[in-house]
């Protein structure tokens, strides 16, 4: 029986990105301030900010934590992956497990690499080129490591991140849509959802915000939404029938 409580970080694995005001949003999102979207759009505050957009991926938000020589895969809500009652969840618990040593080869104790896991298609379908862990951050408590030295961190693990579809300046969200494409960079089979925008001062990430499309449906593909059969973008070569215990 595993000796830590189902939520050992005391907090959310991933907070929500705020939207750009052209997205489509529900009762449970929100906007982003007028003046983070001029600085992520139109034009940085000065030659401090430095602005960077990467692909937005479709699929469930799980992140990887080190308590002393303890990994603990996490979904979203910061409770243990192997607790969820989904399937997707606790296969990416299996296979964080499987493949610790580049875990533990990025992290140092207290932080936690988050990322995508696109093995169930949610609202998204993928034939993946790539392993389906996508990892977009590495964070301790609520601090992002800066871009730079997150790409250089996560060699020694050979992690995928999202694709760099700019950085520099200011973008809008038309230039980026035009950079994206219908289908990204990522193997999507319907069109991507959107973009994240991640803006950083004097090389300290300052804030993020995000565009998703106007006609993407949430969890399009999901049983509990549809009422049909999963749809999987990957599967494990070996099956596991249960959580690990």
């Amino acid at each position: 029986m595993n000796s830590f409580p189902q939520k050992p970080l005391g907090i959310k694995n991933y907070g929500h990105i705020a939207h750009l005001s052209t997205n489509r949003m529900d009762a449970s999102d929100h906007k982003c301030n007028d003046g983070q979207e001029r600085i992520a759009t139109v034009q940085k505050r000065d030659r401090f900010d430095e602005v960077f957009v990467q692909e937005k991926l479709d699929g469930s938000n799980v992140g990887v934590a080190r308590l002393g020589e303890r990994l603990l895969p996490l979904v979203r809500s910061g409770y243990l992956a192997e607790s969820s009652p989904y399937e997707q969840h606790w296969q990416f618990a299996n296979w964080v497990y499987q493949h610790a040593d580049r875990f533990y080869a990025v992290l140092e104790d207290g932080e936690r690499l988050c990322g995508e896991w696109l093995m169930q298609a949610h609202g998204t379908r993928y034939t993946l080129q790539h392993e389906a862990f996508v990892a977009f951050d590495l964070m301790r408590e609520q601090e992002r490591t800066p871009f730079d030295e997150f790409l250089q961190r996560i060699e020694a693990g050979n992690f995928i991140t999202p694709k760099l579809l700019h950085r520099g300046e200011a973008i809008s969200v038309q230039a980026v849509l035009k950079l994206l494409g219908q289908y990204g960079f990522h193997g999507a089979l319907d069109t991507v959802e959107g973009a994240i925008w991640r803006v950083e001062r004097q090389r300290v990430v300052d804030f993020l915000v995000k565009y998703v499309r106007l006609d993407k449906q949430d969890g399009l593909y999901l049983p509990e939404l549809s009422g049909q059969t999963p749809v999987w973008n990957w599967r494990p070569e070996a099956e596991i029938k249960t959580p690990r215990a």
